[in-house]
């Protein structure tokens, strides 16, 4: 297994963590959706072009940025950014998220690197299949007014595809189900499988992100959730233990 070397988990984490700020509501970045006041109005997930990576220096520590959408050439991508440079301990993200299947891959990647810090900064906002790249740090930090924001994984994203079986008559609309039904059974086992392998209580999955409505366009806030200070500890998303100040 990789290990970081023993220089970069060595520096103290409080040095890229004092700019930023204690502790605070997570999801206090910016007005609250009126429709929807667990989140903001305006969540800053960045880029909705594919993920990009870039090795910088932020206050000690060699950080990479992962900002944009998570495609399927992402975990190739990711693994070497890390390989390439040794020095990086830790990973901050800014995503809408993207293919479900790359961002577990990406967030198993993350955690084969032992001692990788994964964080969401300030008013940044991890949504979708970016929760489970960050998940994939042996720690994890979201910052004050950082946004964990989650909603029912789904295969029928895209509506047309369900009006168009429909209009086809019963036995496209019976097939689609059928491959609905099997693809989503799929994705939750595996949902499941990665939260337990990365100390995720599985209540996350039962409690939040089950209990949300499906989602029926990409825009739709009405779907979303974002986790607050509470809650993003009591589902373990960001363990209990942290550097004091």
């Amino acid at each position: 297994m990789p290990k970081l070397p023993a220089k970069a988990l060595a520096k103290p984490l409080i040095r890229a963590l004092a700019p930023l700020g204690l502790f605070a509501m997570l999801t206090g970045a910016s007005t609250p959706d009126p429709n929807n006041p667990t989140c903001p109005a305006e969540p800053d997930w960045g880029s909705s072009d594919a993920m990009t990576l870039s090795a910088i220096d932020r206050g000690g520590v060699r950080v990479l940025l992962a900002e944009g959408r998570i495609d399927a050439g992402l975990p190739a991508r990711l693994r070497a950014a890390i390989e390439a440079d040794e020095m990086i301990s830790e990973i901050w993200l800014r995503s809408r998220g993207g293919n479900a299947r790359a961002g577990n891959e990406a967030g198993r990647i993350i955690r084969s690197y032992r001692g990788m810090l994964t964080r969401i900064p300030a008013d940044w906002t991890c949504f979708s299949a970016c929760n489970f790249m960050f998940m994939g740090g042996d720690r994890r930090y979201v910052d004050a007014d950082g946004v964990f924001m989650v909603h029912m994984f789904t295969h029928t994203r895209d509506r047309w595809i369900i009006d168009d079986a429909v209009i086809d008559g019963s036995q496209a609309t019976t097939e689609l189900i059928a491959s609905i039904e099997q693809s989503s059974a799929l994705l939750a086992t595996e949902d499941n499988d990665f939260l337990i392998r990365m100390g995720i209580s599985r209540k996350l999955l039962t409690d939040i992100m089950y209990q949300q409505q499906a989602v029926s366009s990409e825009d739709d806030p009405s779907t979303r959730y974002c986790l607050n200070e509470t809650e993003v500890r009591e589902y373990n998303v960001m363990p209990e233990e942290r550097h004091a100040p």
